[in-house]
């Protein structure tokens, strides 16, 4: 019992350790559009669009690094994940065409966040860890996550500050090469340590009956609405608050909030989800979210009001990860969950690319980011609604009674 406490542990430390390092860099990206936008001369579309690809390229190549994760073990995606994120950062440094920042902060920017997110480590995680401590090691490791988002922001903010955008660059492609070592904590496959695994015929058997399953899909729904107001809140929010006449100071701080008080929130909702129905938790998550944009964008945008939203924004952030994977857990088990959790990531990552390059286009066309607001509330509500008819019953036990049945 020691030595398995002991794996849990390394594990979720390793695990949240990875996340902390690949989000953290990649939640300070919004503050390189200002600076490399000016350097060259593009819109703010050019760099919406890089940025819309690495969502989309995140989400497509996650399911694919799951199953090998779910195969061979983590350790190895983990490993590529790490050297291909330092080479898009590298490379993104160099970058002087739209062309060439699609290809290093687009593709391989999120060829390497697809072998190091959420899906990878969350499914070593749930297999290494007993089932009864699952939904709350996720919740620390999510929680940990958030401590890189909150110590990146403003350490990318001061090196811009004084070695500028393009040597930072450098520093973080260098700082994103520790995932490689830490991958060797979730290299290992426990054995009986996260309790029985369900009675899957196979991977094929597994996707077969997801694709059936209506809380599947409506889970990737709910994800495709996350993905959407996370991404155009990282990235264009610098930008929202420049244009009403408040200092880069107030775009750091509102990020860094968010991802302080995000935190205590995947912590909380990974507790919480161990003990109430993880689709109802969703639900209140995103109604929370959607009464908290009514809010801001109904008001007056000030530093204040700017750091309240970013306080309820923030509790609400990365908690949908923990609790989309409980249920997916709860349904499925957690034999292919890396492979089932990056389908529903790829939900995530459409509404991301949208939510991105939307808010860009939208801008440069009517000079305002209200209409994609709209959007972003409208969502919302539809998001607090499709959680809640989710059958969230358990495959496996259908399984076994169709085997002894069968027998």
């Amino acid at each position: 019992m020691a030595a398995a406490t002991r794996t849990s542990i390394s594990m979720v430390a390793a695990g949240g350790m990875i996340l902390a390092l690949g989000l953290g860099i990649r939640h300070g990206f919004g503050l390189f559009l200002p600076p490399m936008t000016a350097a060259h001369g593009w819109g703010r579309e050019v760099f919406s669009l890089a940025l819309a690809v690495q969502n989309l390229t995140w989400g497509l190549s996650q399911p694919l690094f799951g199953m090998v994760a779910d195969r061979f073990g983590a350790g190895r995606v983990l490993l590529l994940g790490a050297v291909v994120y330092a080479s898009g950062l590298a490379l993104m440094s160099s970058a002087s065409s739209g062309l060439a920042l699609v290809l290093s902060v687009g593709l391989l920017v999120g060829l390497g966040l697809g072998a190091t997110g959420f899906g990878v480590v969350y499914g070593a995680i749930s297999r290494g860890v007993p089932a009864e401590q699952r939904s709350n090691a996720l919740g620390l490791a999510g929680a940990l996550g958030s401590v890189g988002q909150f110590t990146m922001m403003p350490v990318a903010q001061h090196l811009i500050a004084t070695i500028g955008w393009a040597a930072t660059l450098v520093v973080l492609a260098a700082t994103s090469a520790l995932m490689a070592p830490l991958g060797l904590g979730l290299a290992a496959r426990p054995r009986g340590s996260a309790g029985p695994i369900p009675a899957a015929p196979s991977l094929r058997g597994t996707l077969r009956e997801a694709v059936h399953h209506r809380g599947f899909w409506l889970l990737n729904l709910g994800f495709v609405v996350c993905g959407f107001q996370l991404a155009f809140m990282t990235n264009h929010l610098p930008a929202f608050l420049a244009d009403h006449g408040l200092e880069p100071r107030a775009a750091v701080t509102a990020l860094a909030v968010i991802a302080a008080t995000n935190i205590f929130g995947t912590w909380l909702c990974g507790y919480l989800g161990g003990r109430f129905r993880e689709k109802r938790l969703l639900a209140v998550l995103y109604l929370v979210r959607t009464l908290a944009t009514v809010a801001y964008v109904g008001g007056d945008i000030t530093s204040t009001s700017t750091t309240a939203y970013a306080v309820a924004m923030g509790l609400t952030w990365l908690g949908t990860v923990p609790l989309t994977s409980g249920v997916l857990a709860r349904i499925f088990g957690v034999q292919y969950l890396a492979t089932l959790f990056g389908f529903v990531f790829l939900g995530h990552q459409v509404g991301g690319f949208f939510g991105v390059w939307l808010a860009g286009a939208l801008f440069d066309a009517t000079h305002s980011y209200q209409a994609i607001w709209l959007i972003s509330i409208a969502l919302g509500i539809v998001s607090t609604i499709v959680h809640l008819p989710i059958d969230d019953r358990t495959l496996g036990v259908d399984r076994a009674a169709r085997q002894a049945l069968r027998a």
